[in-house]
């Protein structure tokens, strides 16, 4: 020790004095660093420092003692800033893996880094001090035990003792209010209206059913019900039976010699929606149409008359492509979906008797329903002919559609939204009731989660309800007009509510592709109230996916995913084998509801699906969409349209452009994966450029070489019309069984459109533009 005093002292110029002690401890209540200088005096044996008793002899000279200081001055500062460094350095890294956001800001990680490809318990917790850290196991049970089975009771118990909720009346425009009070009761961050103003079809007097026979009208029935949107006036024609009304019935009834001109078709409800049938029944030269409610399909039901809307598309038909708001002007324009043929709905007990009236061909056996006699057609010589009045008139009206919103913490503006029809025709409990008390309980716990559990989203949860839902999803289309340039930018998917309880046997799904591996996953983790299996999943099975029930234009969810390219879901309970039987009735009642077995356990499953859902996609750094599910729907149309090569080279043209484009699909798909894997998934600015790149897939499905106002359902796998995937699919069948009315052109149109929409989808899928590949 004497040794290096000396080294020490010689290098200093001075004498071995005395030395300086330093100790560097980190402090955790904010400084990085702190330091402490002691000068000690030279005793290394611990001896007590006295005072000298000859000052004069042991000082060093005063130019010495300036040249000492100032050196270790000097060393010191400069353990300083090296101790500081070492600290923020320290606090810095550990402050990133513990994700805390002290600020709510929004500018800091808030949840750990998870992508929808690993496991949910393959997530490795870190034990941190500050405000709490929602892995998802831990979110999940949390919304499990806040929602309430009492709460939904209390809810659907809105619409007891109530005749109707007709839109834009009274009763609708009072569950408006209390759904907004509601909304701001839960203390939601944002809670508004939209109004619509728009034109709606009603009875001004009953409509008639009557049968003409040797100079005779006898009625057969006046119904409270009517259809809206029917053509107004009186038809008269001889009756015919199509079973559903399907183009495949039509076929089957369309023989040589067979004339369904100035006929007025009878068919029953079920398998498709009342607009598609009259759209068939016009299509085949009809001028009047009536529709059933079978006691084979619908039990109790003899009496019972629906209503139902015959607009073969959804919102306003007189704004077609535009949105209904007071200020707008509206070009002269009808939406081409309107028919011109007049509709009515009548019971059962009615189409009985106009059986026993009719003499002619019987009912083929697949055909025959639950009305005895059922009759096809009336025979040559018969003169009996069906009278149908129709006494509707249009109506303007002012509708609401409430919403509330919990904004999120990272990007607010990205939203799902969930929804629910509020209006019906009747008391609508099982159409309206429960989709409404399911979307006020999910507002209630979500904004109960971040108020009070200090749960933070990343991203917006947007809760919506929709008015006019009867008439062809009009509030939900409307909305999705009004503000069609920002909402499929920011809006990435959209959860239905409607319908979510008809029955307690069977699961009813409907779903983007996108949806699958999210919705199998929350499947797995939702108890089965009514079986004593374990989840939702044993219930569905592994081919769960073979059963999903495509979206039609009666489903809410369709404008969003068809319209507006948003990936959609739509989950409920059903029974397969026996439809409920009272929806759209004046039977639509919260009493006939009661009667499904364990009806609350049954809507709670459903809410937790549907919370589920919204909560993974607001939590996860990456939105968890399964992108690449559209490459194995891609290659499935792929292998149904190879039968036909040689049927399509035999007229000049060629598939293999459609499949070469299917190709650059999946070779986009692959190089997105790879990036997601290569990336910085706590960089946010990286994390939010793949993320549009996913939430796009589903609008680049949209094609952009039609306009929405004359096509505006453009999706090429959902959509309706000439540039979807499955009419290509029936044109090149017409090539087998038709060849001859097959349009060469309207083929190459379609092979173009279908081609050019998949390529246009692939390069959107690489991102930067020199990235994509314009080469077939």
């Amino acid at each position: 020790m004497d040794h290096a005093r000396a080294a020490i002292s010689n290098l200093f110029g001075g004498e071995p004095m005395s030395y300086t002690r330093f100790s560097i401890a980190r402090q955790m209540d904010g400084d990085n660093s702190h330091v402490e200088m002691k000068l000690s005096a030279d005793d290394e044996e611990g001896g007590e420092v006295g005072r000298p008793e000859h000052l004069h002899a042991s000082m060093p000279p005063p130019r010495r003692i300036g040249k000492n200081l100032c050196f270790l001055v000097i060393a010191a500062v400069l353990l300083l800033l090296i101790g500081f460094l070492i600290g923020y350095l320290s606090y810095r890294g550990r402050m990133q893996k513990a994700s805390r956001c002290l600020d709510g800001s929004g500018k800091c990680e808030m949840t750990p880094t998870t992508s929808y490809l690993a496991d949910d318990d393959e997530t490795e917790e870190e034990e941190v001090s500050g405000p709490p850290v929602f892995y998802w196991p831990k979110l999940k049970e949390l919304l499990s035990d806040k929602l309430s089975a009492e709460h939904l009771q209390d809810n659907l118990r809105q619409r007891a003792n109530k005749y109707s909720f007709e839109a834009g009346q009274s009763e609708d425009e009072a569950i408006a209010s209390y759904i907004h009070d509601q909304f701001a009761s839960f203390f939601l961050d944002e809670v508004w209206n939209d109004e619509h103003y728009i034109k709606l079809q009603v009875k001004s007097s009953n409509n008639t059913v009557s049968i003409l026979e040797d100079g005779k009208e006898e009625k057969l029935e006046s119904p409270d019900a009517y259809v809206a949107y029917s053509k107004s006036g009186s038809v008269v024609g001889k009756p015919v039976y199509v079973n559903y009304g399907r183009k495949v019935d039509f076929q089957k009834i369309q023989k040589p010699g067979v004339s369904l001109n100035e006929t007025i078709i009878i068919f029953r409800a079920g398998k498709i929606t009342l607009a598609e049938k009259v759209a068939n029944a016009q299509e085949a030269g009809a001028v009047g149409a009536l529709m059933y409610l079978d006691p084979s399909d619908y039990e109790n039901t003899d009496m019972l008359v629906p209503f139902g809307h015959a607009h073969l598309g959804t919102g306003d038909p007189f704004t077609p492509g535009f949105p209904s708001f007071n200020h707008t002007q509206f070009p002269p324009v009808e939406s081409s979906g309107l028919p011109r043929i007049a509709v009515q709905t009548i019971s059962s007990k009615a189409v009985g008797k106009l059986f026993s009236k009719m003499h002619g061909e019987e009912c083929i056996l697949e055909w025959k329903g639950g009305v005895v006699g059922c009759k096809v057609m009336l025979n040559s010589t018969s003169k009996m002919t069906v009278k149908l009045s129709v006494n509707n008139v249009m109506v303007d009206r002012k509708i609401l559609n409430i919403f509330g919103a919990i904004k999120g913490f990272e990007e607010p503006d990205r939203y799902v939204v969930i929804g629910a029809q509020r209006d019906s025709w009747g008391p609508g409990a099982a159409k309206a009731g429960v989709g409404t008390a399911m979307l006020l309980e999910l507002a209630r716990v979500i904004s109960d989660m971040v108020k009070n559990e200090g749960y933070k989203p990343r991203r917006s949860i947007i809760f919506a309800s929709w008015s006019a839902g009867e008439y062809g999803a009009v509030g939900a289309t409307e909305w999705l007009e009004g503000y069609a340039a920002t909402l499929h930018a920011k809006v990435f998917t959209y959860i239905n509510l409607d319908a979510a309880v008809l029955g307690s046997n069977h699961v009813k799904i409907s779903a983007s592709p996108l949806l699958y591996t999210l919705l199998e996953k929350t499947m797995k983790g939702v108890e089965d109230p009514t079986k004593n299996l374990e989840n939702l999943y044993d219930r569905v099975g592994s081919d769960w996916v073979k059963t999903v029930v495509p979206l039609g234009l009666d489903n809410a969810a369709f404008p969003f995913l068809a319209y507006s390219g948003i990936p959609v879901v739509s989950f409920g309970f059903c029974n397969k084998d026996k439809e409920y039987p009272y929806l759209g009735t004046t039977q639509d009642t919260v009493e006939n509801l009661k009667m499904t077995d364990n009806l609350y356990g049954l809507m709670r499953a459903a809410t937790e699906v549907a919370g589920q859902i919204a909560l993974r996609l607001t939590h996860d750094h990456e939105l968890f969409l399964d992108f690449e599910r559209y490459s194995e729907e891609l290659l499935a149309f792929q292998e149904k349209f190879l039968p036909y090569d040689r049927d399509v080279q035999a007229l000049g043209l060629t598939l293999n452009w459609l499949f070469f484009a299917r190709g650059d699909f999946q070779r986009a798909t692959d190089a997105l994966r790879r990036d997601i894997a290569n990336s910085d998934r706590e960089n946010r600015i990286v994390r939010r450029a793949l993320n549009d790149r996913i939430m796009k897939v589903e609008y680049d499905f949209l094609s952009p070489y039609l306009s929405p106002k004359d096509a505006p359902f453009r999706h090429i796998f959902f959509g309706k019309g000439s540039h979807t995937l499955q009419s290509l699919l029936e044109n090149l069948h017409l090539l087998r069984t038709s060849r001859d009315s097959v349009d060469v052109n309207k083929l190459k149109e379609q092979l173009a459109l279908a081609t050019w929409t998949i390529k246009g989808a692939a390069n959107a899928l690489v991102g930067d533009i020199w990235d994509t590949d314009n080469e077939f």
